[in-house]
């Protein structure tokens, strides 16, 4: 009997190895396992990706996958990671610096793939809910953590207050998207009467509102919030609507700001850091920044069509640094802060070419209703607004947010028109 049964159980397990279906669930399986480690962990986001990757090797329809490579969607972040691989025929950095520049780019080579997968897959509302859920508990830790420091993985530092893992910069665009994100399913909820549920789902934003008020944020969180808000309304509420929650915003961002000094305090760091910069040649955060923005473009007015290869900033701000109109102090760092300025510096023209065609394509694709159509949206929006103060498309964290979001949501947006087509052909 016991033979049988171990018999029967290999014939199980042989049955699901070659079956597609078993393979479907373990490939949606490690895409979940990624997106909810996401806030949590970079080795495992490498990990769980890995093996995501793998189990898509054995049943992969190939042709029907490179059919779908010529699509823009697709097309253009591969086409950004094979002009980082070409500039490295041009650069003058050691050959290290510049395969070490090309990996940034490789994450781009995910999206396509999980747009191919989440075409296909049902599952791609669960890819969102891990995230949600993910966010919510490391909301909940950041507030531990903010009142008992030391059960933070990192050092103590009071600039990072209430971070668990990583740091106020990556928490600050979780809690960012997940907030804002809330707002179309709440409306949706609200049409529907559903009070109940849209309650919850309103108090679950406001934690992230409330955590990023009260325990820490980002200033880029601060300026990037109110555009994402801005989007919604435009896009899905009436005029009379907008007027009445933009009074409700307007005294809840009052109330916020009386009662959190850490709100406070981040936002007088904008004016700060601008005066001791222009006035006092401090080199503060931003004046940092607006000395790697004006090297940056003198760099690319240097080397406008294919710029100076992949690689080459490092050593551009090292020369730089070295000249009479460098201010002292500012350190020397191989990232402009800025993604087109980061782009410019190492591909030219090609490159603000091809990075543009990728925003735009994925924007394109998010025209319309619906709730994938309003994550991608959101998505790419928080990338390109954000990436006016950092390179968020090369960074990993946030990189890996906008592959993960556009390819999961355009993944669901393309399956939803294909059953829209189908639909109208039968009804023709």
């Amino acid at each position: 009997m016991t033979a049988l049964a171990r018999e029967t159980t290999a014939q199980m397990l042989w049955r699901r190895f070659r079956s597609p279906a078993a393979w479907g669930e373990t490939v949606d399986l490690f895409a979940i396992l990624t997106v909810a480690s996401l806030p949590w962990s970079t080795s495992l986001v490498a990990i769980f990706n890995a093996v995501f990757l793998v189990c898509m090797v054995p049943f992969l329809d190939v042709r029907a996958f490179l059919q779908s490579l010529k699509r823009p969607i697709s097309a253009a972040p591969i086409a950004l990671f094979l002009l980082a691989l070409a500039g490295t025929l041009w650069s003058d950095a050691a050959w290290g610096a510049r395969l070490y520049a090309v990996g940034p780019t490789v994450k781009l080579l995910v999206l396509p793939v999980l747009l191919y997968h989440f075409e296909r897959s049902r599952r791609g509302n669960w890819m969102l809910i891990a995230f949600l859920v993910s966010c919510a508990l490391l909301s909940v830790m950041s507030w531990l953590v903010a009142f008992y420091p030391g059960l933070s993985l990192k050092p103590y530092d009071p600039l990072e207050r209430g971070i668990f893992v990583k740091n106020y910069i990556d928490q600050s665009q979780e809690f960012t998207l997940c907030a804002v994100a809330l707002a179309y399913p709440v409306m949706m909820l609200l049409r529907e009467k559903r009070y109940w549920l849209a309650g919850l789902l309103i108090a679950l934003a406001l934690s992230f509102l409330v955590n990023m008020a009260f325990v820490v944020v980002s200033r880029t969180a601060l300026v990037t919030v109110p555009i994402m808000l801005a989007v919604f309304a435009l896009l899905h509420l009436r005029w009379r609507s907008i007027a009445i929650i933009c009074v409700a915003l307007i005294a809840g961002a009052a109330v916020a700001w009386q009662a959190s000094p850490q709100l406070r305090k981040t936002a007088d760091t904008f004016s700060r850091d601008y005066r001791l910069y222009m006035e006092e040649n401090v080199p503060t955060s931003m004046g940092e920044r607006l000395e790697y923005w004006r090297h940056s473009a003198q760099f690319f007015v240097q080397a406008p069509l294919a710029g100076h290869g992949t690689g080459s900033s490092q050593g551009l701000f090292e020369r730089a640094s070295r000249e009479p109109s460098w201010v002292p102090g500012v350190r020397v760092f191989p990232n402009p802060h800025n993604q087109t300025l980061h782009v410019a510096v190492q591909w030219g023209v090609i490159g603000i070419i091809v990075l543009y065609a990728i925003w735009i394509s994925h924007f394109l694709l998010f025209r319309g209703d619906g709730f994938a159509r309003w994550i991608g949206l959101l998505v790419v929006v928080q990338n390109v607004f954000t990436s006016l103060f950092n390179s968020h498309l090369f960074d990993f964290h946030e990189g890996w947010m906008y592959v993960i979001g556009v390819g999961v949501a355009g993944g669901m947006v393309i399956r939803a028109q294909q059953a829209e087509a189908k639909l109208g052909k039968a009804g023709s």
